[in-house]
């Protein structure tokens, strides 16, 4: 691995939020396109930073993509609960996509949750079309998790995530 995984600083908060958005834009994960409200909750590191803990891999001073890792209670999570920490907003530059990246952000992602006190389980939402990452979480041990999928706009089936989740 010819990068690094740390966590995310100030300055590169614009830059990792435009990675963050363009990816979800680029890959058709938004419902409302550019006039989607969640693209702006993509863009706003800051918001998530203050919040939970966001990492970012880096090679050569080159921002390669990053993720959010929240832990149970905090106002980051969607699904978490009790004992249980979550991965949110993972998004790789497409210059940097199959080259590990991804990967090695969620592996981060487990180990901060081992490292955390009670936390027993990671959990994680992916819409139906994130292919590469359902591989990614299926190689690192994530187990679909279906009675816990959810829908944030009611009424769009079409929009319904998918919950996996491991437990440590």
């Amino acid at each position: 691995m010819d990068f690094v995984i740390r966590p995310a600083s100030p300055g590169e908060y614009d830059d990792l939020g435009k990675i963050t958005a363009e990816a979800y834009l680029d890959d058709g994960l938004l419902a409302f396109d550019e006039s989607d409200w969640y693209l702006g909750e993509l863009k706003d590191v800051a918001k998530r930073a203050a919040a939970a803990d966001v990492l970012a891999a880096v090679r050569d001073g080159v921002l390669l993509g990053g993720v959010t890792f929240a832990r149970s209670g905090g106002p980051m999570t969607d699904i978490a609960g009790p004992g249980e920490a979550e991965i949110r907003m993972l998004a790789v530059a497409p210059a940097a996509r199959g080259q590990g990246v991804g990967e090695a952000l969620v592996r981060a992602c487990v180990e901060r949750a081992r490292a955390t006190e009670g936390c027993v389980r990671v959990v994680l939402s992916t819409q139906r079309t994130m292919h590469t990452a359902h591989r990614i979480y299926t190689r690192l041990g994530f187990a679909r998790a279906p009675e816990r999928d959810w829908n944030p706009l009611p009424g769009r089936d079409d929009i319904t995530l998918l919950a996996y989740e491991l437990t440590l």
